[in-house]
């Protein structure tokens, strides 16, 4: 299968602007080579043979832009822009390269005791020529680099910068020559030389940054930030950001109580997202849940050791008693009905030891139940129209008000009643449980058959409104 790749709207302006510079390039190698022979400047030859360096270097911008934009697919999840940083790379060798012949040549011609340069009034107008076009290009090098957050293209304004200081420091040294100091265009050469090598080193050490992937600490920061104020009552374990081509990509593990439900932790995981994004805009963002294991309340740290078995499916009724000497820990705990009494037995045993291991706990004890298969409605005669209305009539005696949602299930174990019973709006979540479990035993007692009463309690109108 051929997979096609059309140059998308956002690689548009980077590829311009590529090729304007590859333009820009071939013509002042012309102008400064042609007049450096004519002339017999050493100093302008090494500023055409840098800015011959300079056509390499943007076919090689123009061929990283290109491909840098392409759109992520199989074989490169991430894209393709790390290729502007390879390219930049080649063009902080090339730009070395250059130094180095520009050295030996400048050397040379300081140990030979100099040589004649005819610094003629063209040669002046050549000069100013180039710097003025080293300045346009640079300018619309950096504004294309930060509008489409291009390495290759940053690089080739770093690039035409140095070409800037070396046309610069031409004018200098010839500026030296006509005032009668022979030796001031190979110093001119050599001051060229410096201010490549200080290009070429700013581009490796950018670069070779970004694909060794060196954490940006600033985008560290924003993101880390970003992720703790999002979720205040989280731990953030861990989080890893890298840059390619302009883009973050950000890796959060957040650690949550190991009780709480799967959608309140991904809703927890939705806010660090949104936030990170925030943060660092057009980043890549995933998020990670883990339980947490540090600043959890000790019956929190219970939850985490039972729930944590492959073999438990269900823990209840969990009660710490306070006791000199540590607190003693008793939990109901849950496991497949038909699992052999040997698993269950063995895995209690584990979860007690974690259990007594546990900071302030002296003792641990489990109580092993199966869990209960699915229920389905009472159809027989257990349940009737006649027993309905005794039960409707108990609650409504013992709350002053109906009862709602009144239903029956049967089960393996016996009837389960669930209903719903209305408290005073201003009463509070204990006076609510003792409220529901008078309900709950007085149904029991009158209807010793029943095996559970589930009672549930909501606000309501005040009495006697």
């Amino acid at each position: 299968m051929v997979r096609e790749h059309s140059e998308s709207p956002r690689a548009a302006g980077p590829n311009r602007t590529a090729l304007a510079s590859i333009a820009a390039a071939v013509v002042l190698v012309a102008l400064k080579l042609g007049t450096g022979v004519a002339t017999g400047s050493l100093s302008l030859v090494s500023a055409g043979i840098e800015s011959s360096g300079d056509v390499v270097a943007a076919l090689l911008t123009f061929l990283a832009v290109r491909l840098g934009g392409r759109p992520a697919d199989d074989d490169h999840p991430y894209g393709h822009r790390r290729a502007e940083n390879l390219a930049a790379l080649g063009e902080a060798a090339i730009l070395s390269g250059g130094g180095v012949f520009i050295v030996v040549e400048a050397v040379s011609s300081l140990l030979d005791g100099g040589h004649h340069v005819a610094a003629r009034w063209y040669v002046f107008v050549v000069i100013a020529l180039a710097i003025a076009i080293d300045l346009s290009r640079i300018g619309i090098s950096l504004r294309t680099a930060r509008r489409y957050d291009s390495a290759a293209l940053r690089s080739n304004a770093f690039h035409f910068g140095a070409d800037l200081a070396g046309s610069l420091a031409v004018l200098g040294g010839l500026g030296l020559v006509a005032a009668g100091f022979d030796a001031g265009d190979a110093l001119a050469a050599l001051l060229v030389a410096l201010v490549i090598f200080a290009a070429a080193g700013r581009l490796v050490y950018e670069n070779a940054r970004v694909l060794m992937d060196t954490t940006p600490a600033e985008a560290y920061a924003q993101a880390m930030t970003a992720a703790a104020a999002a979720a205040p009552g989280v731990e953030v374990q861990r989080l890893r950001v890298r840059e390619s081509g302009g883009r973050y990509f950000a890796d959060v593990v957040v650690g949550v109580p190991p009780a709480q439900p799967v959608l309140e932790g991904h809703q927890t995981a939705d806010a660090i997202e949104q936030a990170v994004h925030i943060a660092l805009p057009n980043s890549d963002v995933v998020v990670h849940i883990e339980p947490g294991g540090r600043d959890l309340s000790l019956r929190e740290q219970i939850l985490a050791v039972a729930l944590g078995s492959p073999d438990v499916r269900e823990v209840h009724d969990v009660n710490v008693y306070e006791r000199d000497g540590g607190a003693i820990v008793a939990l109901h705990v849950k496991f497949d009905r038909d699992v052999p009494l040997e698993v269950a037995h063995a895995a209690a045993d584990r979860i007690e030891e974690e259990l007594r291991a546990l900071d302030g706990v002296s003792d641990a004890r489990t109580h092993l139940e199966p869990i209960e298969p699915a229920a389905r409605a009472a159809q027989d005669g257990g349940w009737s129209e006649g027993r309905e209305q005794e039960i409707r009539d108990l609650v409504e005696r013992l709350t002053g008000r109906p009862a709602r949602d009144l239903r029956a299930l049967e089960t393996r174990s016996g009837l389960v009643v669930l209903l719903t019973a209305a408290v005073d709006a201003g009463a509070t979540l204990r006076q609510a449980h003792t409220l529901a479990g008078a309900v709950e035993q007085a149904i029991r007692r009158d209807h010793a058959d029943i095996a559970e009463v589930v009672v549930h309690t909501e606000p309501g109108a005040a009495t006697g409104s």
